[in-house]
């Protein structure tokens, strides 16, 4: 019986995840991980996205990912079929490589788009064990790119997003959001600020960069 169809709504966000079968290390390797950045790449040229916040884990990757034509089955379908011949090509590999189709979750108000990002960018220090001692140190995230601007950033991540929706007492500067994320007992902190109010808000309008 074929699978139902999932639609997904333009101009919306979604974090989505993508595991490995039986979470096997499917991204075992530096040049894997760069692989797998390829991957989005060259799909963000054929269909235009907004990534605002990535982890690419040895077993599964998180992105929270937008984008105004209701493509996200066809962009996804497209990365990670590109990384599975890759995948099967270098390691002689039949079989599944991932253990179903990816995960995606709405995600609606600004507070939630800070937030989901803020857990997507602290995987690597969540784990049972470690894998950093800083986040910044972690080089498969796009939470390094807040940090710095030495590294040229993927084609697909838009830095600027994420500051412009943080609130009071931070200013929506790239500083502030790398202390967002290190301090997550600021979430609770609204200082007069109804949360109703905050989620209310709509969210900053999708800017495509699509080529002319």
């Amino acid at each position: 019986m074929p699978r139902k169809k999932r639609a997904f709504q333009p101009n919306h966000f979604y974090h989505c995840i993508m595991r490995g079968n039986n979470r096997h290390n499917v991204y075992p390797t530096d040049l894997d991980m760069l692989e797998l950045t390829r991957s989005f790449e060259l799909a963000h040229e054929r269909y235009p996205f907004q990534i605002v916040a990535y982890c690419f884990m040895s077993n599964h990757y998180h992105i929270l990912i937008r984008e105004e034509h209701g493509n996200l089955s066809k962009i996804m379908a497209l990365v990670n079929k590109r990384y599975s011949d890759h995948y099967r090509k270098r390691y002689d590999f039949i079989g599944r490589i991932y253990q179903q189709r990816f995960w995606a979750f709405a995600v609606r108000t600004p507070r939630k788009v800070l937030e989901t990002s803020a857990y997507i960018h602290r995987n690597p220090i969540q784990t049972q064990v470690p894998m950093v001692e800083n986040l910044k140190d972690y080089p498969h995230s796009s939470f390094p790119h807040y940090v710095s601007s030495e590294k040229k950033p993927p084609t697909f991540l838009d830095l600027t997003y994420l500051p412009n929706l943080l609130y009071y007492p931070f200013e929506k500067t790239t500083t502030s959001y790398v202390v967002f994320v290190l301090h997550r007992s600021f979430f609770a902190i609204e200082n007069g600020v109804e949360l109703e109010e905050y989620d209310s808000r709509q969210l900053l309008p999708f800017v495509s960069l699509e080529k002319k």
